[in-house]
């Protein structure tokens, strides 16, 4: 298996999914709202993406970074891949009417933190020292 995030974010999908299976709650806007925050994770992911390969480094998670970004997306979250990741997963929980499964969100989210944000973190902050202690000072870690 590859110990990538959009791997666990699809692992973490499928079991909202399967809990969808037997419970189909019926909500009224879910399908449309669910859209909506997978259209904005994706939108999220996409900008921070984008501004990680203007600044010419790399956004493949346990790589050396190049350049510290802290504008634009990287203004509101430390993290706004995963954060998206985050939206995408709640939208897929209201999408497929499982508000009930919701509780994986907040669990991918630790999981994130644990496996992948905290050694990103401590990489970043060797290669840029108080530039990132600054950032981490006005930033929040997801939002």
């Amino acid at each position: 298996m590859i110990d990538l995030p959009p791997v666990w974010l699809a692992l973490f999908a499928a079991l909202v999914w399967l809990g969808a299976q037997p419970f189909q709650l019926g909500l009224p806007y879910g399908p449309v709202a669910g859209i909506g925050l997978i259209v904005a994770g994706l939108v999220l992911m996409g900008l921070a993406a984008g501004q990680m390969v203007l600044a010419r480094t790399s956004f493949i998670p346990r790589r050396n970074p190049d350049a510290l970004v802290t504008g634009g997306v990287f203004a509101l979250s430390r993290n706004p891949i995963y954060l998206g990741d985050a939206l995408v997963l709640a939208g897929l929980a209201l999408r497929w009417e499982a508000l009930h499964m919701i509780w994986l969100v907040p669990l991918f989210m630790l999981f994130i933190t644990k496996r992948f944000i905290l050694g990103e973190e401590a990489r970043i902050a060797a290669r840029f020292g108080p530039e990132f202690t600054r950032y981490t000072a006005r930033t929040r870690r997801w939002l």
